[in-house]
Order: C-alpha cells, then sequence, then structure tokens
C-alpha cells in the first residue's frame, strides 16, 4: 500500500468529549502520512514528471503530507462513510460549509459548529496535497522531492499573473502569497513582463532593462528569483503576467495520488499501518471547493480513481464552485494556487461525456478513464452564478461549458452518474450579513457583497449523495440553464435588464474563454510556449434572469425566490482601486429594493418596492417559508434547515425593511 504509515503528533477529544447523539464523542487525530509510490506502476503513468522524481533503495517515489482525522472515538458508532476533506489552498472547508461552523485559531480546539457531521456519524480527514501552501500556522502541505532531469534540478516555462490594489514597486512570482518557484537565471534575457488593462486586451511588453527579479527592500531592489522589481511600480488594477523559466520544480502530480492514496487506506488500510478506521469506513467521498474542487476534476480527468492495487479510491465526488475547469495540478511548474483564464487549467475536455473539440477534431470527456477503468464515482457538481458569468479569475470559468456542446449548439445532458446544479444568483463563496464591500481579500467592490448563504443546500446535497451511493436513490434531476428552455442566454441579454437597476454598473469587459494553444502536447503537462496562442472563442451563456434582474434557472434559494433585492454572481471593482468596471474574482453584488413606493420612484427603480411587494413582515416569512419548504419537497433543503433560513430571513427583511 503506498501508505506506509502514520506518525500522530497529536490526539485530543473533540468539544472536550461532549457526545454528538447517537454516535457519542468524536476525536481529532493529527500527525504526518508517510508515502511511496511506484513511478513506473500504470496507476500512475498519468502523473506528469513522475518519471523525474529521484526514487529511494526500494525504486519507490517517498513523500509525505500533514493529515489530520476526525472521527468518533468509537468507530463502530459512525455511519461507516468518510468525507475527505481536499484543502483550499492549505486550510479544511469541511466543517466551515457543512456544519457552518466560524474558522478557529491555528493549533486551537477544532470549532464543530452546528455538528451536523458529527451528529450524522460522518468521519472527516483532511491531508495536505499543495506542496507550495504559505507556511502559516494553520495550513497544511505536502512535501516531496523535485524533478531532476541528467542530476540536475529540472526546469520549466511559468506563468504568473500580478494585479495589485495599490501601488508597489514588487511582487511575488506566486498567487496569493503561496510559495514561487524561483528563476532558474535571474538575467535571463528570454523572461518577459508585460501588462494590460483587463484579460482579453493586447499585452504591452515592458522592456527587459526596465524591470528584474528582485523585492523592494527599504526602497532598494535586492535581488531574488521569486520576486520581480519594477522600478517604475505596478499600477492597481493593472495585469502584469511574467513568463519565466523556473528551477526547483515541485512534481505537482503527487498531491493527486497523495489525496486518492489517503483515501483508499481509510477505506481498506489496517490497524498495523496505523489507521485509526481500520476496518470502519465502507464509502469515501471526495469534498473540494473552488481551488480543491477543480482539484477533484482533474483527478478525474487523468483517471486517478483507483490506486496501485486496483480499489476504488473515492465512490462519489462533490466539487463545488469549479466551473469547467480544473488548474494547475499535474503540470510541469505548475502553481496549484493560480486560477488563469487563458492557463493550462482552462483547456478542453469540459463535458463528463466524450465532446468533440473543433480545434483539434479530439473527442475527450471528463469521465472517459474512469469509466473506461469501471471506477467512475457518483458526481454532483454545484456551481453558482459566479462560474457562469466569469468564476475565479476572468474567463474560464464559464459553467455552460459543463452541459452544452463545445459548439453552443445544443444541451447535452450529463451521463448517469453525474448531476449539475446552478445555485442560482449566488456569489462563488457564501457571504452572510450585514452586507459590506470589501471580499475576504480586502478588495474593494462598486457594490454590497452578495449575501446568499447557500450552505443550507451543500448540505443537502451531501446527504443525496450519500443516499444515491449507499442506497441507489438517484438525487434530484440536475437544474441548469437550458438553451432549450430558454434559460440559458448571452450575458448581454441579462446585462440589458440589469443595467436598469438604480447604481449598478455593468462590467465593461466580459472575458471570453478561447480554443487555447501550448505548443507541445498539453496532455504530458509540458507547454511550450506561454502565453498560449488563442482560438476560436468557446460559447457564453448565463441564467436568463427576471424582471427584477434575479436568474431563473437552477435551485432558486428562497433569497431569491422571494426576494428583498437583486442578487448577481459579479461585481466590478471599485474605482478606488484602479480597473473600475472590470470584474471582481469571486464576487457577486446585492442590490436591495427601495422600502417604499415614494423611495423607489425617486431614484428611477424600476423593481417594485417591498411595501409593494409584501403585506408585512409575517406575511414576506410567510412565502419565504412557503418557498423553503417546496425546496425541502424537491430534496434540495433538508426539514433541519427550515428554521436556519427562516432567521436569516427576518434578520434580512428587519435590516432591509427598516419595520
Amino acid at each position: 500500500m503506498p501508505v506506509l504509515g502514520f506518525d500522530i503528533t497529536r490526539r485530543r477529544p473533540l468539544d472536550g468529549g461532549a457526545p454528538f447523539g447517537d454516535c457519542g464523542p468524536y476525536e481529532e487525530v493529527t500527525g504526518i502520512l508517510r508515502f511511496a509510490v511506484d513511478p513506473a506502476h500504470p496507476a500512475n503513468q498519468t502523473v506528469t514528471d513522475l518519471d523525474l522524481a529521484p526514487v529511494e533503495a526500494d525504486g519507490r517515489v517517498h513523500f509525505d503530507a500533514d493529515f489530520t482525522l476526525v472521527c468518533p472515538l468509537n468507530p463502530a458508532r459512525g455511519n461507516g462513510r468518510l468525507v475527505l476533506d481536499v484543502p483550499n489552498r492549505g486550510r479544511d472547508r469541511a466543517l466551515l460549509r457543512f456544519n457552518a461552523a466560524p474558522e478557529w485559531p491555528a493549533g486551537g480546539d477544532i470549532n464543530t459548529g452546528s455538528g451536523f457531521l458529527m451528529r450524522r456519524g460522518f468521519t472527516t480527514a483532511k491531508v495536505g496535497w499543495q506542496y507550495d501552501a504559505p507556511d502559516e500556522p494553520g495550513r497544511i502541505r505536502l512535501r516531496g522531492p523535485i524533478a531532476m532531469q541528467d542530476g540536475q534540478p529540472a526546469t520549466g516555462l511559468c506563468l504568473c499573473e500580478i494585479q495589485v490594489d495599490a501601488p508597489t514597486q514588487s511582487a511575488a512570482l506566486s498567487d496569493l502569497a503561496h510559495r514561487p518557484y524561483p528563476a532558474a537565471d535571474l538575467n535571463d534575457p528570454a523572461a518577459t513582463l508585460t501588462a494590460r488593462p483587463y484579460t482579453s486586451a493586447p499585452r504591452r511588453v515592458i522592456a527587459r532593462d526596465q524591470w528584474q527579479f528582485a523585492r523592494a527592500v527599504d526602497g532598494r531592489p535586492v535581488a531574488d528569483g521569486g520576486w520581480v522589481y519594477l522600478p517604475a511600480g505596478f499600477q492597481p488594477g493593472l495585469l502584469y503576467e511574467v513568463v519565466y523559466t523556473a528551477t526547483n520544480l515541485s512534481i505537482v502530480g503527487l498531491g493527486l495520488l497523495a489525496v486518492r492514496d489517503t483515501a483508499v487506506w481509510l477505506k481498506y488500510g489496517d490497524a498495523a499501518s496505523g489507521n485509526p478506521c481500520a476496518g470502519h469506513i465502507t464509502h469515501a467521498y471526495g469534498f473540494g471547493v473552488s481551488q480543491s474542487g477543480r482539484f477533484l476534476r482533474e483527478l478525474l480527468y487523468w483517471g486517478l480513481n483507483e490506486d496501485e492495487a486496483g480499489r476504488m479510491a473515492f465512490d462519489g465526488l462533490l466539487p463545488v464552485v469549479t466551473g469547467a475547469r480544473r488548474g494547475e495540478f499535474n503540470l510541469r511548474a505548475g502553481q496549484p494556487s493560480k486560477t488563469l483564464g487563458e492557463g493550462m487549467g482552462a483547456l478542453y475536455p469540459f463535458h463528463d461525456l466524450g465532446q468533440m473539440d473543433p480545434a483539434t477534431m479530439r473527442r475527450d470527456g471528463l469521465l472517459a478513464r474512469v469509466r473506461a477503468g469501471g471506477n467512475a464515482p457518483k458526481v454532483l457538481t454545484l456551481n453558482t452564478a459566479a462560474e457562469y458569468w466569469g468564476g475565479d479569475r476572468g474567463s474560464g470559468g464559464q459553467a455552460t461549458l459543463l452541459h452544452t456542446d463545445t459548439a453552443g449548439a445544443v444541451d447535452v445532458d450529463p451521463p448517469a452518474e453525474s448531476r449539475l446544479y446552478l445555485l442560482a444568483g449566488a456569489q462563488h463563496v457564501p457571504n452572510f450579513w450585514p452586507l459590506r464591500d470589501r471580499t475576504q481579500d480586502n478588495v474593494h467592490c462598486a457594490a454590497p457583497l452578495n449575501c446568499i448563504d447557500y450552505r443550507p443546500l451543500e448540505r443537502a446535497a451531501l446527504i443525496n449523495l450519500d443516499r444515491w451511493v449507499t442506497q441507489g436513490v438517484p438525487p434530484p434531476d440536475s437544474q441548469v440553464p437550458r438553451l432549450g428552455a430558454g434559460t440559458a442566454v448571452p450575458p448581454q441579454t441579462a446585462l440589458a435588464t440589469l443595467g436598469h437597476i438604480p447604481g449598478l454598473r455593468t462590467p465593461e469587459h466580459l472575458s471570453v474563454l478561447h480554443h487555447l494553444d501550448f505548443g507541445e502536447s498539453p496532455s504530458r503537462g509540458v507547454p511550450a510556449h506561454l502565453p498560449p496562442s488563442l482560438g476560436e472563442p468557446y460559447p457564453y451563456y448565463v441564467s436568463a434572469v427576471d424582471a427584477d434582474g434575479n436568474e431563473v434557472a437552477g435551485i432558486r434559494h428562497p433569497d431569491v425566490a422571494v426576494p428583498l433585492a437583486t442578487y448577481t454572481g459579479w461585481t466590478t471593482r471599485h474605482p478606488d482601486i484602479g480597473g473600475a468596471g472590470e470584474l471582481v474574482p469571486m464576487a457577486g453584488a446585492t442590490y436591495p429594493f427601495a422600502r417604499t413606493a415614494a423611495e423607489r420612484q425617486a431614484t428611477g427603480d424600476p423593481r417594485p418596492s417591498i411595501a409593494e411587494r409584501y403585506a408585512g413582515r409575517g406575511d414576506y416569512l410567510m412565502q419565504v417559508r412557503a418557498a423553503a419548504e417546496d425546496l425541502v419537497a424537491q430534496r434540495f433543503l433538508l426539514a433541519e434547515d427550515l428554521d436556519t433560513v427562516l432567521q436569516a430571513a427576518a434578520l434580512r427583511w428587519d435590516a432591509l425593511a427598516g419595520d
């Protein structure tokens, strides 16, 4: 088995040993998982550059990863199901999303929130898979060898995008303070730095003698291969791109094997291997949000749901807010934290089933390899409006490619083992009251952020996935915009309605995903040139909107079905930070209705006011309850979350209606 052992560093009861219903007390077990994989084994052959990894005496590649397990103190009292939480940039998400738990301090006691997962008997685990996660308390990572060629560290092309919100002279060659790959040659004349105002604009080349690989220290440049220094300064809002030859390259795809083999170990590993759950895990579900959800799509595409012994890793997957993309998770010089619209993570294929790519005349599908190997899991994918309008970063997030053909001519249904859902009107990350206009990364937005909390819909999705796998009960049919029904429309059609809302600034540029050409075959994960050459654009559709500007397709949260505002999955940058009119990654907006007809008429708002819609607080909450109960009947909401939804609705009424 690829997991050699588990070195425990901490073991302690959860919530002081308090019981979680019939499942009893839980415990947290933390430590290091040690791995060894065979680079020649057929099950590992799709991992880029695994053949460049140094091997030890046993002929295998050794690496280790941080690991945490949360399980019933008596495993026999659990439900036998594992939720493997794939960390997002080194941080876990499952308890925050399913248990509605707040962030807890690094090293402190886990906050179990509502206890949802524990009360139902789930075991949860998280394993480090990302080599470049910041070295900060609370982040977990993988540690492995670097790629070697002819006795020297291998090199590869790397592209980094830089966008700042305040003037600065230096920036790291990484995303979100992650570990950068250093430049192989600080004086490389082939390295380039370009700038452009938005993703689809032409690039302006900045002369090589006007910048250097360095960082600013007390206003002076200090040579550093992991940074770029521009004496004239990086201007807020502009998109800068650095293309250079990097060295000391991690074998990024080891993260895919770490996640696969951890799931297999927890399902099949015995007590002798250190498995605290030995004999008690019958089914494993992979859960990933945004970056880590795209990671699960990558794992599927490369057929990595079966280990070296032919055992199936995941019985079900729940990727959330992924759009139609993957990421730099199996790429030479890949940086998993990046979300480039013109990166290799935005490459065909997009759909689960085989589709013909007109640019290459190649037929492929996300599930092609796992289906051929007989180890395809059940897959339930959730996206928000943000992934249709642009997703994580500019172009490339168009989730419409999940359910249309590549020409955008017809709807294409997912296969029997897959479901797709749009969470109508929501933004990439669920947001909470009160309204604010700055993102988690402190990016100033032109409007208050979208405040739809869609976590109750995620909880229902997990239970639907579990019943599908363990009881054979199919989940509800997919709920997405459809060309045939007229609910999938070009974004300009939706903007025509949204543009009438007072104070709403429509995007000045909507970047479109194109066919991308990186030169050498991207199937080996080694691009010949960066950035890619652009081919024809792919189709781009979003959900149609109603007269209020709210989306009509997908699962309509009660906030959307019984609205107090218009909710969008996109918003633009505030003029104070440059790039006004350009999209803010991951963010959406809330545009409240006027309180009274007089307020509405004073601003020229075409949307009926709150007072014109509802007879009062009681009437509004009665309609919210009816909408929520309808979602329960459709199995998109759990009955236990009715009160949660109603309480949130009451809070919004009190703030927006003013009575």
